[in-house]
């Protein structure tokens, strides 16, 4: 079982508790709080982390396509941040106050296609070829015909956009690339075990309090700070259906994340539903158990990432010997060292990358570990004098 399988695996088990200055400040108060006390899971908006927000219109031959992105800071070279599958431009939203701490840089996180806040025509396009060509369009859309110095970083899928963006030569001002715990070898080896994470997670969630909750209680997102930010971007309101067959797949998907104390009286209530319902046609009773299931569980993910697998293999095949051939300064950042493949480990021995190991954080590194992360960038950025330091930071890093 490869690294990445492994850490999926783990990830649907409780979080183990952070080890102290594991995690960033955010992350080791809030996971500790005593017997006593309740952890805050409500959601806090975006407006806490950037400075603004923009829908930036892009042309094409089918019509206009509206990029969520947001943004912060007004001087130094742009910090073009990418995420993962799933994910929306609000994970990164504590790395982004913690990035701007520390050097003079802007910041711009783009929500891609068929996430977030983004509105495509066709936002079942997610081959990598497509993404790389929004995330140029967009630089064009913001900055025209000379954009600023420009530094792509992507976690996980989004790291394989910010390679195939690069090495397409899409951005023409780049000047750095980072891909965040993406390796091509572990990526592709998971994507067999990747169906099976997928279905192994809530279809529904009764608020946004119970999904922030459940990221942060089954590891996916191990810093509470972030969680309450992040998952706001991951998940929507259900929608209305047209017909009763269309409520099977939520219907049956439910997975209830009750507490305990209310599991005995929750089961009789259910039987009782059950009983009641016994005798009428089956349509009429999937239409009655969906119309209860979005009055319990208004929520639900903003992409079906199960219908996404044909492009899985496109993100990922050749993303190290991409990421190898591009002519700027790179790093990467891993959650274990176990995660490099033989191209990479040659490279890194090579010297044609700088990387930086981050321990006991999950797959979300810039999550789990804001600061850690921070500083690695930053400090990627001062030691190539692509941005200057403020507020008397200093270099962390002395081997990456």
């Amino acid at each position: 079982m490869s690294a990445l399988e492994k850490s999926m695996h783990l990830g649907r088990l409780p979080s183990r508790p952070p080890l102290p200055g594991s995690g960033g400040s955010q992350s080791g108060a809030k996971m500790r709080m005593g017997p006593g006390r309740k952890r805050d899971f409500s959601p806090v908006s975006w407006s806490q982390y950037f400075e603004s927000m923009e829908d930036v219109e892009v042309e094409n031959e089918t019509g206009k396509d509206t990029f969520r992105v947001y943004k912060s800071g007004s001087e130094g070279p742009v910090l073009l941040l990418l995420h993962g599958g799933g994910h929306s431009a609000l994970s990164w939203a504590v790395f982004t106050a913690a990035i701007i701490s520390r050097v003079q840089c802007r910041i711009v996180a783009l929500d891609l296609r068929g996430h977030g806040e983004t509105k495509v025509k066709n936002s079942e396009d997610l081959s990598a070829e497509t993404m790389a060509k929004d995330v140029g369009n967009v630089v064009e859309a913001m900055y025209g015909d000379l954009p600023p110095p420009i530094m792509l970083i992507g976690h996980s899928m989004g790291g394989a956009i910010a390679v195939h963006t690069a090495s397409s030569n899409l951005v023409p001002s780049l000047l750095g690339l980072c891909m965040i715990d993406v390796v091509e070898g572990t990526a592709m080896d998971a994507l067999n075990s990747m169906q099976n994470f997928l279905r192994g997670r809530p279809k529904t969630f009764k608020s946004l309090e119970n999904a922030i909750e459940w990221s942060v209680k089954s590891g996916q997102i191990r810093n509470l700070e972030s969680a309450r930010v992040s998952m706001v971007g991951q998940v929507k309101q259900c929608e209305g259906i047209t017909s009763p067959e269309g409520s099977k797949s939520i219907v049956e998907g439910i997975i209830e994340e009750e507490e305990e104390d209310e599991e005995g009286s929750e089961s009789v209530n259910k039987r009782k539903k059950e009983d009641d319902m016994e005798g009428l046609p089956s349509e009429t009773q999937n239409l009655l158990l969906f119309l209860q299931t979005k009055k319990d569980h208004p929520y639900t993910w903003r992409i079906e990432l199960a219908k996404t697998e044909k492009y899985w293999d496109g993100w990922f095949r050749g993303l190290s010997n991409l990421f190898l051939s591009c002519p700027i300064p790179k790093l990467l950042l891993l959650a274990g060292v176990d995660r490099l493949d033989k191209d990479l480990t040659i490279g890194q021995m090579q010297g044609k990358f700088q990387m930086q190991v981050l321990p006991q954080c999950g797959h979300a590194v810039h999550e789990d570990a804001p600061d850690k992360v921070a500083e690695a960038v930053a400090t990627f950025l001062i030691r190539h004098r692509f941005a200057e330091p403020i507020g008397g930071f200093q270099c962390v890093f002395p081997g990456c």
